[in-house]
């Protein structure tokens, strides 16, 4: 049973790593340049984007309000009862 709901979890993040990437190559110039890095605890779920520097903007928005929406888009679709995070790589 607890790898199954493993495998469940397993899909899940890879499901919101789709769907971020897919929101973040819509946003930007250089789509190709757009990566999506995760790092697994056990309580919790770090997603790094990655794009090209001058698309950054882009991403986060004017205040912050188009990755505020990412993250919200997140919430709602996780899957999981673990903290999912997402920020920019510098």
């Amino acid at each position: 049973m607890a790898s199954s709901q493993q495998t469940g979890q397993s899909d899940g993040l890879a499901m919101i790593k789709q769907v971020v990437e897919y929101v973040v190559r819509s946003l930007v110039s250089a789509p190709e340049q757009v990566s999506i890095i995760s790092e697994q605890a056990e309580d919790k779920i770090s997603l790094l984007i990655k794009v090209k520097e001058s698309d950054q903007g882009k991403v986060i928005g004017k205040e912050g309000q188009t990755i505020k929406a990412i993250r919200a888009l997140v919430r709602a679709i996780n899957p999981t009862d673990r903290l999912i995070l997402i920020d920019m790589a510098q």
